[in-house]
């Protein structure tokens, strides 16, 4: 892996007007959708570090962004990492919190510092999610809605409604790579007694890459869905959502793939799995139903 650290990229965290908080970009082969997201990093008031994680397999995205005044620090693996490039950027950080933008969103001025503030003040509060928008239209996200429903019940002092995941974040199983990967990380921090929550007054806008081949991204996601699934869920939910996936997934050859794909890495699942405790099932239980009936949740491309 090679490493680039920002000595002639404008700005070092030391001069950042915020200095909690470090925003981690992952990035592949699209310099274009990268450099319209540090466009509007650079401009956040509170100016913070960025960490670029660049999984292109050519020099292009380091030609385009290497001299940009967002950036920090640009690091690129040796092969493509995918979600875990998160964790790589965690560890360069040298700020308390991190924040994540992929290379098709950014954050709304101010939310970085309200974000901080938050967490500053609630010791146990592991992850925030914030409200949606979908760019170029302006208009929320469908998840949003989901979001604000969320049927689980958490203590007074969260910022908004307890959330059973998140969209996004460090920390990813090697196993999963990419596609849904938070679920698994979600989990496992709320079994070792950290809450999420859901924070109406922080805002990320994201504007999807027509780069993104939306068929590849449904086979991953449905994979480690299923591998989240015999990972933690106790025997008979397992076998039940996995029914449920059957019946509902498009019936096509990347669906067909998608299954083939899940089978071959059972041994390692298995392997590794653990399940939950009866009190985080019944919470992974109440997020299941809802997601059944959410406008949000189409399997798409």
């Amino acid at each position: 892996m090679s490493t680039e650290s920002a000595t002639g990229l404008a700005r070092g965290a030391a001069d950042a007007a915020d200095a909690r908080i470090t925003v981690a970009v992952i990035t592949r082969d699209r310099p274009a959708s990268l450099l319209r997201t540090l466009d509007a990093l650079a401009a956040l008031p509170e100016r913070p570090p960025v960490i670029v994680v660049d999984n292109s397999r050519d020099d292009s995205t380091r030609r385009a962004v290497r001299t940009h005044p967002a950036v920090t620090r640009l690091l690129r693996p040796a092969a493509n990492t995918g979600a875990l490039g998160r964790n790589l950027a965690v560890r360069h950080a040298r700020t308390a919190y991190v924040a994540f933008s992929d290379d098709d969103s950014w954050w709304e001025p101010g939310s970085l510092g309200r974000a901080a503030d938050l967490l500053d003040a609630r010791p146990r509060l592991a992850a925030l999610t914030a409200r949606i928008v979908v760019e170029p239209d302006g208009t929320e996200d469908p998840v949003v809605r989901e979001l604000r429903e969320s049927p689980l019940h958490g203590p007074d002092w969260l910022p908004g409604p307890a959330l059973g995941s998140f969209r996004a974040g460090g920390g990813f199983h090697p196993g999963l790579w990419l596609g849904g990967e938070e679920e698994l990380l979600a989990c496992d921090l709320q079994r070792q007694g950290w809450w999420l929550a859901y924070a109406e007054d922080l805002t990320v806008h994201h504007q999807a890459s027509r780069l993104r081949d939306s068929t590849a991204r449904r086979v991953l996601g449905i994979r480690n869905t299923l591998w989240f699934t015999w990972l933690r869920r106790p025997l008979l939910p397992a076998l039940r959502r996995t029914g449920h996936l059957m019946r509902t997934v498009p019936r096509d050859i990347a669906s067909a793939h998608t299954f083939a794909h899940a089978t071959a890495g059972l041994p390692w699942v298995l392997r590794q799995r653990d399940p939950v405790p009866p009190e985080l099932e019944r919470r992974l239980a109440a997020l299941e139903r809802a997601r059944r009936t959410s406008p949000a949740r189409r399997y798409v491309g």
